[in-house]
């Protein structure tokens, strides 16, 4: 089974945009389009004002954000979250973390995890949301000039 090249297509536009390279975050095309192959991994894709962009849109408006989680038993990962920069700050972050609560639900989700790195600003929207932290992994990012940071779990029940 193949990813939709018009999913993939607007996930990477958002990812471009939202990652800053330093950090090394950003996953490229081909593992978004891989990992989209998978029955277990789930899209979301919203415009400016955080409404869901349809897989099948043919004059979608432009890509602003997009959740990608997985889904096992009744636990959701939540692999990546972005936003654009210019989209930041306009509760579309907040859109994509009840869209991904609703779709999870549906699927029988009763724990959502996510793992970020000590220092992302995204914890505020994680914080808001109830995450709470329940993990640690010492050293386990490497930025691009070889600098080691935390990655910090973070569980929910929802």
């Amino acid at each position: 089974m193949n990813a939709d090249p018009a999913l993939v297509d607007r996930i990477m536009a958002v990812m471009e945009a939202a990652f800053d390279p330093a950090y090394g975050e950003a996953w490229n095309r081909r593992q978004v389009a891989d990992a989209l192959t998978l029955p277990s991994t789930h899209a979301l894709v919203v415009d400016a004002a955080g409404a869901p962009i349809p897989t099948d849109a043919q004059d979608a408006p432009a890509p602003a954000g997009f959740v990608l989680t997985r889904h096992v038993l009744d636990e959701e990962e939540l692999l990546l979250i972005a936003v654009t920069p210019e989209a930041r700050r306009r509760g579309v972050g907040a859109a994509l973390i009840e869209l991904m609560f609703a779709a999870g639900r549906k699927r029988g989700t009763t724990r959502v995890f996510l793992e970020m790195r000590r220092g992302n600003p995204a914890i505020h929207l994680y914080r808001k949301f109830g995450f709470e932290p329940i993990g640690e992994r010492r050293n386990y990012y490497r930025m691009a000039n070889g600098e080691r940071i935390d990655a910090i779990t973070f569980g929910i029940l929802i």
